[in-house]
C-alpha cells in the first residue's frame, strides 16, 4: 500500500495526551503501527499506509477522548489503547458503559476509570451484583478497582464499612508470634490494598476512617462467626483460601452487604493446590442469581509492559504442558 498522511483534529488536551512527556506516547504509537506522527497545530498528522493510519487513528482518538474526560494518561493507558486499536475496537477507553457502573472516587492521580473493556465489565458487575468474582493475572487492576468501588460506596454513604481480608498464607494464619497488635501483624500482607486506599483516599482520610472503624482489615480466620452487614467486603488473593475458608467467608454476607472476591488461580501458595477454594467456589456459584464472574487475561495487564509478556509466556508454558490456567 502507498503511504499518505491524514490529519486528525484534536483539542489541545488531546494533543498533549497523545504526545506525552518528551513525546514518549507518540513514540509508542509510531512503533506500534509503523506511522509517523506530527503535531502541526489543532491535532495530529498520521503518515503511513491506509491500514496503519486507521489503527493509529483509533488509538489516538481513544487516548484523546480519555484525556478530555479529565483522566490522567500514562503509558499504560497508551498501551491499552494500542491493543484495543489493533483488535479493531473503536470504542474509547472508559466508555459510557464503564462509567455507568457508578461514580468512582477521584484519586491522587485523577478520576479512577476503566482502562480496558474487561475492567469496564468488572465495574458494571460490581455495581449490579451483590457478589462478584474477579479472576486473572497480576497487574489487571482487579484489586485496585474493587478497592476504588468500595471506597466510592463508603464515601457516598451507601455502605457503613469497608472490610478487606486476605489469607495470611505465609504465616499459616498463626500470627501470634509476630510483634504488635492485630493491625501491625496483618498489615504486611495487606500492603497492595493499603497502597490502593492511600492512592484513592489520601493518607490522612484513610487514617481517620480506620480509627473510626469505617475501614477494617482482618485475616480470613478472624471473620469466622461474624455477620458482615451494611459493608463492602473485599477478599483479596482468594486463591490462597481453602475450600472450607471460602465457604465460611462467602456465608458471612449480611443485610445490605456486598462482596468482591479477587484472585489469580494460577498463583496458589497453599501446600496442596487442589485445596484452593477460589476455582471451586466459581465452579459452584457461576450462574447463581446475584453473583457475577469477570475473567481478566494478559491483554488486560496495565502495569509495566513486561508484565504482560511474562504472563503470556507462563500461559504458553501451561498450555504446552496441557494444564489449564
Amino acid at each position: 500500500m502507498s503511504r499518505a498522511a491524514e490529519f486528525v483534529a484534536l483539542s489541545d488536551v488531546g494533543v498533549r495526551a497523545v504526545t506525552g512527556a518528551n513525546s514518549r506516547h507518540t513514540a509508542l504509537i509510531e512503533d506500534a503501527f509503523d506511522v509517523l506522527i506530527e503535531t502541526p497545530g489543532g491535532g495530529v498528522s498520521l503518515d503511513g499506509d491506509t491500514r496503519a493510519r486507521a489503527a493509529a487513528k483509533r488509538a489516538v482518538t481513544a487516548i484523546a477522548q480519555r484525556a478530555e474526560q479529565g483522566l490522567e494518561i500514562g503509558e499504560a493507558d497508551v498501551r491499552v489503547a494500542i491493543g484495543n486499536a489493533r483488535a479493531g475496537d473503536s470504542a474509547p477507553q472508559g466508555s459510557a458503559k464503564g462509567r455507568s457502573a457508578g461514580a468512582l472516587p477521584v484519586g491522587r492521580r485523577g478520576q479512577v476509570a476503566p482502562k480496558t473493556a474487561t475492567q469496564a465489565h468488572y465495574l458494571q458487575a460490581l455495581a449490579n451484583c451483590e457478589m462478584v468474582f474477579g479472576l486473572g493475572p497480576a497487574g489487571t487492576g482487579k484489586t485496585f478497582l474493587a478497592v476504588a468501588h468500595g471506597a466510592g460506596l463508603l464515601l457516598r454513604g451507601d455502605v457503613e464499612r469497608l472490610i478487606i481480608s486476605r489469607p495470611a498464607v505465609e504465616a499459616g494464619e498463626r500470627l501470634g508470634f509476630l510483634p504488635g497488635d492485630l493491625t501491625e501483624k496483618v498489615d504486611p500482607y495487606m500492603a497492595p490494598v493499603w497502597e490502593a486506599l492511600t492512592d484513592i483516599l489520601g493518607a490522612e482520610q484513610l487514617r481517620r476512617r480506620r480509627e473510626k472503624g469505617e475501614i477494617e482489615v482482618a485475616p480470613i480466620a478472624f471473620l469466622r462467626g461474624r455477620t458482615l452487614s451494611h459493608a463492602f467486603v473485599i477478599i483479596d488473593e482468594a486463591q490462597n483460601a481453602s475450600r472450607l475458608q471460602m465457604k465460611m467467608v462467602l456465608t458471612r454476607l449480611g443485610e445490605g452487604a456486598r462482596m468482591a472476591i479477587t484472585g489469580d488461580p494460577t498463583q496458589i501458595d497453599l501446600p496442596r493446590t487442589d485445596d484452593s477454594g477460589l476455582a471451586h467456589a466459581v465452579g459452584l456459584l457461576e450462574g447463581v442469581e446475584g453473583i457475577a464472574v469477570t475473567r481478566f487475561t494478559a491483554s488486560d495487564v496495565v502495569r509495566h509492559p513486561l508484565v504482560e509478556r511474562i504472563v503470556r509466556a507462563y500461559d504458553a508454558d501451561a498450555a504446552s504442558r496441557g494444564r489449564s490456567v
